[in-house]
């Protein structure tokens, strides 16, 4: 993320801290809200319909911000740099992730907490790497 880009961040999500809290990550994703029954099923139904080949649904490019106790995501405006809106706030005690899956042009994983249904899949970009991993570290490996 350049440098305007994580200044108007930094200064949307500065008023939304509590006292003490500081940011640890400010980065551009794409994220998707669903079940993870319901990928798997959109992605089977998809091969099969296509002879062979899987359609994810396409996630929209958003503004990940971490701090020391939450996430904040915003909806990320494609021309300007300033952040759109506010969608959700979710703390990070008890968030766990699945293992990282890469590809060649992004990576990802999901984010959940355990006993509920909906997760959160973060897809970082290419040159998101470095965020991916301080996100990663950040929180424990889901037990199967």
């Amino acid at each position: 993320m350049n440098g305007k880009r994580r200044r108007l961040l930094l200064a949307t999500v500065e008023p939304m801290l509590e006292p003490g809290e500081r940011v640890e990550v400010a980065t551009v994703v794409n994220l998707s809200t669903v079940s993870v029954a319901r990928t798997a099923a959109f992605a089977a139904a998809s091969a099969l319909l296509s002879g062979g080949m899987a359609v994810i649904p396409t996630p929209t490019p958003m503004y990940l911000v971490m701090t020391d106790r939450r996430f904040f995501v915003f909806r990320a405006d494609p021309v300007f740099a300033r952040p759109q809106e506010h969608l959700m706030t979710f703390p990070r005690d008890g968030l766990v992730r699945s293992e990282i899956k890469e590809r060649v042009l992004n990576s990802s994983f999901v984010a959940s907490y355990p006993g509920y249904e909906q997760c959160l899949r973060i897809v970082f970009p290419l040159l998101g790497r470095k965020d991916r991993n301080t996100v990663a570290a950040a929180l424990p490996l889901a037990r199967p």
